[in-house]
Order: C-alpha cells, then structure tokens, then sequence
C-alpha cells in the first residue's frame, strides 16, 4: 500500500520485489510492478533459484509459477526478471516476446572476499550477458544491483541502463546513487528494423531447447 500511494504521488512506474509467504512452507522471491495510477499492473515470481555460496536460495524459495510475462504501463510494456534469471537467454526472450519494452532485473549479487582477484571479471560478465539481451531482443534493460557489504560479500552495486543497441546510456557507482536516462520508443522499432533477431527465428528448430541436455546417441 505504501509503494502504491507513492508511485501515485510520483506518477512513476515502481518496481517492489517482496518476501512472499504463498501459504505456509511455500515462499517465492516475487516482484511487484505498480503503475503510475498507483494500480497494480502485474507480479513476478523468481523462476531460476540459485545455490551457489551465501545464495542458497533452495533452501527457502519456490520457483516462480508465473511464467515469462510483460504488463502494460503509462510509460510502455514493463518486464520484470529477478537476479538470478539473468544469466538465461531464454528467459529475457520469451519476456521480449510477450512484448515487453523494458526489461528490469532487480538485483542482489556480489563477490566473496576470496574472489577479490576476479571481481572485475565477474563484473564484466555480468553486464554483458546483460547487454546482449537487450540486443538479442531490441529492449531497453535496466539492471538494480545492490550494494554494500554483508558478512564476508561484497554486493558490487554499478546498476546501468541500456538501449535496445546494447549501449550504456546511465551507470551507477558501487554506491547508492539515483540513475535516470531518457528512451525513446521509436529506438525499439528502428533497432528490430536493422537487426531483425525476432523476425528470423527459426522455430521450427528449436524444439531441444526443452531438453536439460543433449546426451550424445
């Protein structure tokens, strides 16, 4: 109620990811997209769930049931993925074809101080695999990362904006900062023109995907 009355105040688009108690023993890390009107306008459900150290998210989150969804808002098709999900094409794909215009990923990720050495390289990673889906599907993207330090994590922050060409257009520092960039629409329609990713699919050849792998026969 809170977040609803302040993107009304504001006329803003907000995004809340919440702790979401489904029913005893059923926990989703969810997001909250509220439109300017104060409205709700869709949730998110986390699908991928991580286990890697100081993430064992197994342990206390159910994988998300929404399924790959965009919401319409004032300002344009909102999509909404959540950390984790980051690192999967196919989830920033079928998002961008259920015809999301922005693409957000709330985020908490960081380095543990034994990874200090490859902290850039891990941030370098990060971003692009990033970029490219803003590019793979003509997108603006946002990513949020957290920042600060949490036992023996360092949460290396540097959220960005991205145009549809995969170009930085606002950065942030490992530090609480506000970032604002101006998109234009038209960018979406003139990239997928240029670069026709979508168009040029071939479906008919993409039936493994459902597979986990593809054992050699």
């Amino acid at each position: 109620e809170t977040f609803c009355k302040l993107a009304k105040e504001l006329q803003i688009v907000l995004i809340a990811p919440i702790f979401e108690k489904r029913t005893p023993g059923i926990y989703h890390n969810t997001a909250i997209i509220i439109d300017a009107d104060g409205s709700i306008a869709g949730t998110y459900r986390k699908m991928h769930i991580p286990d890697d150290p100081c993430f064992f998210e197994k342990f206390y989150f159910t994988p998300g049931d929404t399924g790959y969804k965009s919401f319409p808002t004032r300002y344009g098709r909102v999509g909404v993925l959540i950390c984790w999900d980051q690192w999967f094409p196919e989830a920033a794909r079928l998002t961008a074809l259920s015809g999301a215009q922005f693409l957000f990923y709330p985020t908490a990720i960081g380095y543990q101080d034994e990874d200090i050495k490859v902290s850039e390289q891990q941030i370098c990673a990060w971003k692009t695999i990033q970029k490219s889906h803003a590019i793979a599907n003509g997108v603006f993207l946002g990513s949020v990362n957290r920042v600060g330090r949490e036992n023996a994590l360092t949460f290396w922050g540097r959220s960005f904006i991205c145009n549809p060409f995969g170009t930085v257009i606002g950065q942030a520092k490992d530090e609480s900062q506000i970032v604002i960039a101006r998109c234009s629409l038209s960018e979406i329609e003139s990239t997928r023109q240029n670069w026709p990713f979508l168009r040029d699919r071939r479906v008919d050849s993409y039936q493994d995907l459902s597979r986990l792998y593809l054992d050699n026969e």
